[in-house]
């Protein structure tokens, strides 16, 4: 009975081991073969009704080049000109114009490293005084509310564990606490359910200058 049980903790603990190396890598997988299923299948159908037959990745091979040519031609005149009467077009449409107006302010909010948004982690007390939410400050603003004009912060409190989704508050600006880490780091604090985290969250040096300032 003890050998049994013995091999059983020996077994247990060589399964926790290969779960911990095998499900990231099998998640890996499932997420990019996804990813590349979608892109692929963008234009696969278009290229196949023209040659005849499939070319795995060629509608992802496609699809990039088309985005790279797009790059291209908005970098002159032009294609300039033309984006952006297409982009005012698109920005008026009633249904397309939230979910594409949306989506081009995130990208952009990510892909534009000379841009503030989602630059700051910040540290708030949410849903309640005593408890803390980790977030990031979208945006700053000032509010006029019982006529006296106050600083706001816009923040973004992402889900866990996909950090896509959340909520927004708006918080007095000396509430939000700026945290000295960077969105990186924040964003794997999340994902990870807190599991990532450093061992010591320090308010930003920088704030403490200004709050001293």
């Amino acid at each position: 009975m003890l050998l049994l049980n013995e091999t059983a903790a020996i077994l247990k603990k060589y399964f926790i081991s290969g779960v911990l190396v095998v499900v990231p890598i099998i998640l890996t997988y499932i997420v990019l073969k996804f990813l590349f299923e979608t892109v692929d299948g963008i234009l696969q159908p278009f290229i196949h009704h023209l040659l005849g037959y499939y070319i795995p990745g060629l509608g992802i091979f496609s699809t990039l080049l088309i985005i790279i040519l797009a790059g291209v031609l908005t970098r002159n005149v032009l294609g300039a000109w033309i984006y952006r009467r297409g982009d005012s077009v698109l920005a008026r449409l009633p249904i397309i114009r939230p979910i594409y107006s949306s989506a081009k302010q995130l990208l952009e909010a990510i892909a534009a490293p000379s841009m503030s948004s989602f630059k700051e982690v910040t540290l708030i007390e949410y849903p309640r005084k005593g408890l803390h939410a980790l977030g990031f400050i979208s945006h700053r603003v000032e509010m006029s509310l019982n006529d006296e004009v106050s600083k706001y912060a816009v923040v973004f409190i992402p889900s866990t564990p996909t950090p896509i989704s959340g909520i927004v508050v708006i918080v007095p600006e000396k509430e939000a606490v700026t945290l000295n880490m960077t969105v990186e780091e924040g964003i794997k604090f999340l994902v990870s359910g807190g599991v990532a985290s450093p061992s010591l969250i320090i308010r930003h040096p920088h704030e403490k200058l200004s709050n001293q300032a």
